[in-house]
């Protein structure tokens, strides 16, 4: 079997933590080379991995080694755009870590350049690969739970300090909204099955942060009637990280963590959610295994791409409408 020869821009700590160790024991997987400006962890990284080649300037990866053929963008945001446009224009598949950009504007460039150059872009929304998320989906979409007309998604999650750029708003694009909101909108709006959203209410605060939001609310209107509401914070006061997402139809409802889903029969509500016992940091790992696994299978031709750039421009579309909303105090109708 020939193995899918990767690139790796950007060694921080979800590198470190989640994608290499997962891809390093991938078979069918041989990490080329991995880049980051930083010399030194370039270097001690790549020892640490087994892999040959390491540089600090990604145009040159990319010139260097031709046999690439797809490129993990691990950066901060604001790198995304350049590192991913040229990978996809060196002739490389590309799987960047969410968001995709900053603003729906860069995020249709690098949408563009993967068109031109007739490339492969994934971007890495991994809740979506969640065990419990996909046994969910299957009975959203079997129409077990009728039609979903209420769903609400949150993340409560203390702000990491081993990502201090994720408050810098020139280099991640904005707050809570954009390290979490986004996530969960992805998460709840996969598992409706993409309603077309109609109208956007948001309240963004700032208590402990300055320039960016660090604690967001946001209800969506569709225009088939069905509703949304978020929360993400990196500042309400909770003893523990808080995940959650629950849709609600007309003849059941389902909820992630706990995993329950539920439907009245004969007269009696009944959990029919097949038994899962797994521990939430168990379904964190699996959600980036699956999720890396579908990306090398996109590699070698054996399926098409899930979490695509064109979903990821509405994705910003619906961010940008959030932030209108947030500044305005009004609602936001989106048109198309």
């Amino acid at each position: 079997m020939e193995k899918a020869r990767l690139g790796i821009v950007g060694l921080g700590s979800i590198a470190q933590t989640i994608h290499l160790p997962i891809l390093s024991k991938m078979p069918d997987v041989e990490i080329v080379a991995v880049c980051d400006i930083d010399k030194g962890k370039a270097q001690s990284i790549a020892s640490k991995f087994g892999i040959r080649r390491y540089y600090t300037d990604y145009e040159q990866m990319l010139n260097t080694e031709e046999d690439i053929v797809g490129v993990d963008v691990l950066t901060s945001t604001n790198a995304h755009r350049d590192v991913a446009i040229a990978a996809l224009e060196a002739k490389k598949d590309a799987l960047v870590e969410k968001p995709l950009a900053r603003t729906q504007r860069e995020a249709v460039e690098i949408v563009g350049a993967a068109k031109k150059s007739h490339r492969k872009l994934m971007v890495g929304m991994n809740n979506r690969f969640r065990p419990d998320a996909m046994i969910l989906k299957s009975f959203v979409e079997a129409k077990e739970l009728g039609k979903i007309y209420y769903a609400k998604a949150g993340w409560l999650k203390k702000l990491s300090v081993t990502n201090p750029w994720l408050t810098r708003k020139e280099q991640s694009g904005g707050g809570v909204v954009l390290d979490l909101g986004i996530v969960m909108f992805d998460l709840a709006f996969w598992m409706m099955g993409y309603p077309e959203v109609y109208e956007v209410m948001a309240a963004n605060y700032s208590h402990n942060t300055k320039g960016v939001e660090d604690s967001s609310i946001v209800f969506l209107r569709m225009k088939d009637g069905s509703t949304l509401t978020l929360e993400s914070s990196w500042s309400f006061e909770s003893n523990t990280d808080f995940f959650y997402c629950d849709c609600y139809g007309t003849e059941g409802s389902g909820s992630l963590n706990p995993f329950r889903i539920y439907k009245r029969m004969h007269g009696n509500l009944v959990n029919v959610a097949p038994v899962h016992n797994e521990t939430p940091q168990s379904l964190y790992r699996k959600s980036y295994e699956n999720e890396l696994k579908h990306w090398v299978g996109s590699l070698r031709g054996l399926h098409t791409v899930i979490s695509t750039g064109e979903e990821a421009i509405h994705r910003m579309k619906i961010v940008d409408a959030i932030y209108k909303s947030a500044k305005t105090s009004r609602n936001v109708s989106l048109k198309g």
